[in-house]
């Protein structure tokens, strides 16, 4: 399933699985209180990666943050 969610002024789609048990509501809740947190407060490589982040894949309760280069793609647990 795909949603999209605002970011830094961009619309980033965000894709899920099916088996996810927490209700999605709450998931894109606490994945843009994250990545508001991250964006102010978190490392160097982690800015760089939501600087140029192009999408987001939930998997259970990690979130694997795609950005234009592969090498800064990381994944960001939610939990």
């Amino acid at each position: 399933m795909r949603t999209l969610i605002t970011f830094q002024n961009k619309r980033i789609p965000v894709y899920f699985n099916q088996d996810n048990k927490q209700p999605m509501q709450k998931t894109l809740k606490l994945l843009s209180n994250t990545l508001e947190n991250k964006i102010s407060s978190g490392k160097r490589a982690l800015q760089k990666c939501l600087n140029s982040l192009i999408s987001i894949e939930i998997i259970g309760c990690e979130a694997i943050l795609h950005s234009v280069s592969e090498n800064d793609s990381l994944a960001l647990s939610l939990y």
